[in-house]
Protein backbone atom coordinates (compact mmCIF):
# COMPACT_ATOMS: atom_id res chain seq x y z
CA UNK A 1 0.00 0.00 0.00
CA UNK A 2 1.07 3.66 -0.62
CA UNK A 3 0.98 4.58 3.15
CA UNK A 4 2.48 8.13 4.24
CA UNK A 5 2.89 9.08 7.82
CA UNK A 6 5.18 11.24 8.78
CA UNK A 7 5.38 12.90 12.33
CA UNK A 8 4.39 16.21 11.92
CA UNK A 9 6.13 17.31 15.34
CA UNK A 10 9.88 17.82 15.09
CA UNK A 11 10.14 17.84 18.42
CA UNK A 12 9.02 18.55 22.31
CA UNK A 13 10.43 20.77 25.13
CA UNK A 14 8.51 20.40 28.23
CA UNK A 15 4.69 21.59 26.89
CA UNK A 16 6.65 23.10 23.88
CA UNK A 17 5.74 21.73 20.48
CA UNK A 18 7.77 22.73 17.11
CA UNK A 19 6.30 21.62 14.41
CA UNK A 20 7.16 20.81 10.31
CA UNK A 21 5.09 23.22 9.54
CA UNK A 22 6.16 26.31 11.72
CA UNK A 23 10.02 25.05 10.62
CA UNK A 24 8.65 25.23 6.81
CA UNK A 25 7.05 28.76 7.15
CA UNK A 26 10.58 29.81 8.71
CA UNK A 27 12.44 28.60 6.21
CA UNK A 28 10.50 30.44 3.85
CA UNK A 29 10.89 33.48 5.72
CA UNK A 30 14.46 33.00 5.51
CA UNK A 31 14.53 32.39 1.76
CA UNK A 32 12.38 35.97 1.35
CA UNK A 33 15.32 37.68 3.39
CA UNK A 34 18.59 36.05 1.44
CA UNK A 35 16.61 36.87 -1.92
CA UNK A 36 15.77 40.35 -0.89
CA UNK A 37 19.43 41.13 0.41
CA UNK A 38 21.82 39.06 -1.93
CA UNK A 39 20.29 38.66 -5.10
CA UNK A 40 20.50 40.91 -8.25
CA UNK A 41 16.77 41.24 -8.09
CA UNK A 42 16.57 42.49 -4.94
CA UNK A 43 19.54 44.87 -4.82
CA UNK A 44 18.16 46.78 -7.07
CA UNK A 45 15.38 48.08 -4.78
CA UNK A 46 16.47 51.36 -4.19
CA UNK A 47 15.97 50.83 0.02
CA UNK A 48 18.77 50.59 2.48
CA UNK A 49 19.28 47.32 4.64
CA UNK A 50 16.89 48.40 7.83
CA UNK A 51 13.86 49.02 5.15
CA UNK A 52 14.55 46.55 3.53
CA UNK A 53 14.56 44.26 6.74
CA UNK A 54 11.10 46.86 8.28
CA UNK A 55 9.43 45.73 4.64
CA UNK A 56 10.35 42.00 5.38
CA UNK A 57 8.72 42.18 8.46
CA UNK A 58 5.62 43.71 7.96
CA UNK A 59 5.21 41.63 4.54
CA UNK A 60 6.10 38.52 6.66
CA UNK A 61 2.76 40.10 9.32
CA UNK A 62 0.58 40.14 6.38
CA UNK A 63 1.29 36.80 5.11
CA UNK A 64 -0.08 35.53 9.00
CA UNK A 65 -2.26 38.07 9.71
CA UNK A 66 -4.00 37.81 6.26
CA UNK A 67 -3.50 34.22 5.36
CA UNK A 68 -5.35 33.79 9.06
CA UNK A 69 -8.18 36.44 8.50
CA UNK A 70 -8.92 35.10 4.52
CA UNK A 71 -9.44 31.76 6.38
CA UNK A 72 -11.98 32.70 8.60
CA UNK A 73 -13.69 34.85 6.16
CA UNK A 74 -13.98 32.74 2.96
CA UNK A 75 -14.03 29.39 4.52
CA UNK A 76 -15.52 29.12 7.32
CA UNK A 77 -17.12 32.37 8.49
CA UNK A 78 -20.05 31.02 10.27
CA UNK A 79 -18.22 28.90 12.37
CA UNK A 80 -16.12 31.85 13.86
CA UNK A 81 -19.03 33.95 14.37
CA UNK A 82 -20.21 31.36 16.60
CA UNK A 83 -16.78 30.69 18.17
CA UNK A 84 -14.70 34.03 18.02
CA UNK A 85 -12.73 33.06 19.93
CA UNK A 86 -11.23 30.12 18.02
CA UNK A 87 -10.11 33.14 15.66
CA UNK A 88 -7.16 32.85 17.66
CA UNK A 89 -6.25 29.51 17.88
CA UNK A 90 -3.79 29.26 14.74
CA UNK A 91 -2.20 26.12 15.99
CA UNK A 92 -4.94 23.81 15.51
CA UNK A 93 -4.93 24.94 11.51
CA UNK A 94 -6.50 27.32 8.91
CA UNK A 95 -4.74 29.51 6.58
CA UNK A 96 -5.82 31.07 3.11
CA UNK A 97 -3.13 31.92 0.49
CA UNK A 98 -5.56 34.37 -1.13
CA UNK A 99 -6.25 36.08 2.38
CA UNK A 100 -2.44 36.54 3.27
CA UNK A 101 -2.39 37.49 -1.07
CA UNK A 102 -4.56 40.89 -0.08
CA UNK A 103 -2.98 41.68 3.03
CA UNK A 104 0.33 41.39 1.00
CA UNK A 105 -1.24 43.70 -1.30
CA UNK A 106 -2.27 45.81 1.02
CA UNK A 107 1.03 46.05 2.68
CA UNK A 108 3.11 46.74 -0.07
CA UNK A 109 0.56 49.87 -1.52
CA UNK A 110 1.08 51.74 1.87
CA UNK A 111 4.94 50.66 2.16
CA UNK A 112 5.44 52.36 -1.31
CA UNK A 113 3.27 55.22 -0.49
CA UNK A 114 5.02 55.74 2.14
CA UNK A 115 8.66 55.34 1.06
CA UNK A 116 8.13 56.96 -2.32
CA UNK A 117 8.82 53.83 -4.25
CA UNK A 118 7.38 52.69 -7.01
CA UNK A 119 5.07 49.86 -6.43
CA UNK A 120 5.91 47.53 -9.40
CA UNK A 121 9.54 47.45 -8.34
CA UNK A 122 8.74 46.55 -4.70
CA UNK A 123 5.43 43.60 -5.87
CA UNK A 124 7.85 42.40 -8.65
CA UNK A 125 10.41 41.27 -5.97
CA UNK A 126 7.77 39.83 -3.55
CA UNK A 127 6.51 37.93 -6.79
CA UNK A 128 9.23 36.91 -7.86
CA UNK A 129 10.97 34.95 -4.48
CA UNK A 130 6.83 34.00 -3.58
CA UNK A 131 6.87 30.46 -5.05
CA UNK A 132 9.93 29.15 -3.12
CA UNK A 133 7.74 30.42 0.07
CA UNK A 134 4.96 28.60 -1.38
CA UNK A 135 7.12 25.19 -2.15
CA UNK A 136 7.95 24.87 1.25
CA UNK A 137 4.64 25.67 2.43
CA UNK A 138 3.39 23.08 0.72
CA UNK A 139 5.43 20.62 1.94
CA UNK A 140 4.69 21.25 5.27
CA UNK A 141 0.78 20.92 4.46
CA UNK A 142 2.29 17.28 3.08
CA UNK A 143 4.13 16.89 6.46
CA UNK A 144 1.24 17.37 8.49
CA UNK A 145 -1.18 15.11 6.32
CA UNK A 146 -3.26 17.85 5.30
CA UNK A 147 -4.81 19.69 2.56
CA UNK A 148 -5.01 16.51 0.79
CA UNK A 149 -6.26 15.31 -2.16
CA UNK A 150 -9.48 13.72 -3.74
CA UNK A 151 -9.87 9.91 -3.89
CA UNK A 152 -7.81 8.40 -7.17
CA UNK A 153 -9.43 5.93 -8.88
CA UNK A 154 -8.65 2.43 -8.05
CA UNK A 155 -5.32 1.02 -9.04
CA UNK A 156 -3.85 4.56 -9.72
CA UNK A 157 -0.09 4.89 -8.86
CA UNK A 158 -0.36 8.69 -8.06
CA UNK A 159 -1.82 8.45 -4.87
CA UNK A 160 -1.22 7.85 -0.85
CA UNK A 161 -2.81 7.18 1.80
CA UNK A 162 -3.38 9.51 4.59
CA UNK A 163 -3.27 8.93 8.31
CA UNK A 164 -6.41 11.64 8.65
CA UNK A 165 -8.20 8.50 5.88
CA UNK A 166 -6.37 5.20 6.12
CA UNK A 167 -9.65 3.80 3.97
CA UNK A 168 -8.99 5.84 0.74
CA UNK A 169 -6.21 6.65 -1.45
CA UNK A 170 -5.80 9.81 -2.60
CA UNK A 171 -3.59 11.98 -4.73
CA UNK A 172 -1.24 13.80 -2.76
CA UNK A 173 -2.40 17.61 -4.03
CA UNK A 174 -0.08 18.90 -1.59
CA UNK A 175 2.74 17.80 -4.11
CA UNK A 176 1.33 18.87 -7.04
CA UNK A 177 0.77 22.38 -5.51
CA UNK A 178 4.53 22.57 -4.59
CA UNK A 179 5.50 21.30 -7.85
CA UNK A 180 3.53 23.79 -9.94
CA UNK A 181 2.81 26.71 -7.71
CA UNK A 182 6.40 26.41 -6.19
CA UNK A 183 9.22 25.18 -8.69
CA UNK A 184 7.78 25.55 -11.81
CA UNK A 185 6.34 28.99 -11.27
CA UNK A 186 9.26 29.96 -9.85
CA UNK A 187 10.95 29.39 -13.09
CA UNK A 188 8.48 31.20 -15.12
CA UNK A 189 8.91 34.30 -13.40
CA UNK A 190 12.87 34.00 -13.74
CA UNK A 191 12.07 33.74 -17.57
CA UNK A 192 9.36 36.66 -17.52
CA UNK A 193 11.82 39.15 -15.71
CA UNK A 194 14.28 37.98 -18.14
CA UNK A 195 12.13 38.42 -21.03
CA UNK A 196 11.12 42.07 -19.71
CA UNK A 197 13.72 43.73 -17.50
CA UNK A 198 12.66 47.03 -18.12
CA UNK A 199 8.71 46.60 -17.98
CA UNK A 200 7.62 46.52 -14.41
CA UNK A 201 4.61 44.48 -13.43
CA UNK A 202 5.03 42.24 -15.48
CA UNK A 203 6.66 39.85 -13.00
CA UNK A 204 3.93 40.69 -10.69
CA UNK A 205 1.06 40.25 -13.46
CA UNK A 206 2.57 36.71 -14.69
CA UNK A 207 2.64 35.97 -11.11
CA UNK A 208 -1.03 36.63 -10.30
CA UNK A 209 -1.76 34.75 -13.75
CA UNK A 210 0.00 31.44 -13.91
CA UNK A 211 -0.64 30.61 -9.93
CA UNK A 212 -4.53 31.42 -10.82
CA UNK A 213 -3.83 28.84 -13.60
CA UNK A 214 -2.15 26.18 -11.94
CA UNK A 215 -4.34 26.24 -8.70
CA UNK A 216 -7.26 26.25 -10.79
CA UNK A 217 -6.59 23.32 -12.05
CA UNK A 218 -5.03 21.08 -9.29
CA UNK A 219 -8.30 22.15 -7.53
CA UNK A 220 -9.41 19.33 -9.42
CA UNK A 221 -7.42 17.08 -7.64
CA UNK A 222 -7.71 18.94 -4.19
CA UNK A 223 -10.25 17.89 -1.81
CA UNK A 224 -12.61 20.77 -0.85
CA UNK A 225 -13.53 21.94 2.85
CA UNK A 226 -16.04 20.01 3.96
CA UNK A 227 -17.90 22.59 5.48
CA UNK A 228 -18.27 24.54 1.83
CA UNK A 229 -17.67 21.56 -0.56
CA UNK A 230 -18.18 22.16 -4.07
CA UNK A 231 -20.58 24.91 -5.91
CA UNK A 232 -22.90 24.73 -8.64
CA UNK A 233 -20.75 23.32 -12.19
CA UNK A 234 -18.39 21.11 -9.42
CA UNK A 235 -16.30 24.25 -9.05
CA UNK A 236 -14.41 24.85 -5.63
CA UNK A 237 -14.00 28.15 -3.52
CA UNK A 238 -10.26 28.06 -4.63
CA UNK A 239 -10.93 28.23 -8.16
CA UNK A 240 -13.16 31.06 -7.29
CA UNK A 241 -10.56 33.16 -5.78
CA UNK A 242 -8.30 31.96 -8.46
CA UNK A 243 -10.48 33.21 -11.30
CA UNK A 244 -10.47 36.52 -9.54
CA UNK A 245 -6.88 36.54 -9.70
CA UNK A 246 -6.55 35.14 -13.45
CA UNK A 247 -9.29 38.77 -14.42
CA UNK A 248 -6.98 40.84 -12.24
CA UNK A 249 -4.29 40.01 -14.01
CA UNK A 250 -5.25 39.87 -17.83
CA UNK A 251 -6.62 43.66 -16.31
CA UNK A 252 -3.33 44.71 -15.03
CA UNK A 253 -1.43 43.29 -18.28
CA UNK A 254 -3.85 45.60 -20.32
CA UNK A 255 -2.98 48.73 -18.16
CA UNK A 256 0.67 47.84 -18.63
CA UNK A 257 0.51 47.61 -21.86
CA UNK A 258 -1.22 50.51 -22.29
CA UNK A 259 1.03 52.72 -20.43
CA UNK A 260 3.82 51.48 -22.69
CA UNK A 261 2.08 52.79 -25.19
CA UNK A 262 1.23 55.24 -24.43
CA UNK A 263 5.03 56.39 -23.10
CA UNK A 264 6.38 55.40 -26.81
CA UNK A 265 3.48 57.90 -28.41
CA UNK A 266 4.38 60.58 -25.86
Amino acid sequence: MNQWYFNPILAQIGPVQIHWYGIMYAVAFVVAYLYLHYSKHGKSLPLGEDHKDLFLAFVIGAVLVGGRLGYVLFYNLPYYLQNPLKIFAVWEGGMSFHGGLLAVAAVTIWFSKKHKIKLFELSDVECAVAPLGLFFGRLGNFINGELYGRIAPAGSQLCLYFPNDPQNCRYPSQLFEALFEGLLLFLVLWLVRKKYPKKPGMVSCAFLFFYGIFRFFIEFFREPDPQIGFFPGGFTEGQLLCFAMILISIFMGFMIGKQKSSSKKS
